[in-house]
């Protein structure tokens, strides 16, 4: 499932299991362990593997379970540790409910989105200077701009001052015109 994400995506495999990693560490937290508990997610990209460890604190009496670990608990782990010493506890994630799911899901959709943003960005930052071809997707009579589609889910705007003088447009006709500037926008690269 993750190879067909990377190849309908155009992502690498380094992002996808980042985002994966991110989500389980945002769905632990949320519903196993507080939001000041510090988790690490490891997925092996040969064998597909998940570990998920706890970072957590040796103490005598244990007030957290999710941050707090006992000194002889903690002894099994690590024979070296002492009070007030970090120790790694691996956990099981196979107990996650339907809500952890759901948080996981939001999270590793959101970071596919920011990843696809940013390579559609970087693709086009590159061609700056360049001329492109598209096709005319719509008109705006009120403002005299045009909607440019690029492919790749890429729209352009030929503002007014940049169009020829007495040119007839039309929706659906080919264009080549020089990209001049892409930009970050709040809604995606502009």
């Amino acid at each position: 499932a993750v190879n067909q994400i990377c190849a309908e995506k155009d992502l690498p495999l380094e992002v996808i299991l980042g985002a994966i990693e991110e989500a389980l560490v945002h769905a632990y937290r949320r519903n196993f362990a507080n939001n000041n508990a510090c988790v690490q997610v490891r997925i092996d990209a040969e064998t597909g593997d998940l570990s998920l460890c706890c970072e957590k604190t040796v103490v005598e009496d244990v007030e957290d379970e999710s941050v707090e670990i006992t000194l002889a608990e903690a002894r099994e782990i690590d024979p070296d540790v002492e009070i007030e010493g970090m120790v790694l506890v691996e956990r099981e994630p196979a107990n996650f409910g339907r809500i952890a799911a759901q948080t996981a899901k939001q999270v590793i959709l959101q970071r596919i989105h920011e990843a696809e943003r940013e390579a559609l960005y970087d693709s086009f930052r590159q061609r700056e200077g360049e001329l492109i071809t598209g096709s005319m997707q719509s008109i705006d009579y009120r403002t005299d701009q045009i909607t440019i589609s690029l492919g790749k889910k890429a729209e352009g705007i030929l503002a007014r001052e940049d169009q020829i003088p007495k040119e007839r447009y039309r929706v659906g006709q080919s264009v080549r015109a020089l990209l001049s500037e892409v930009s970050k926008g709040t809604r995606g690269p502009q």
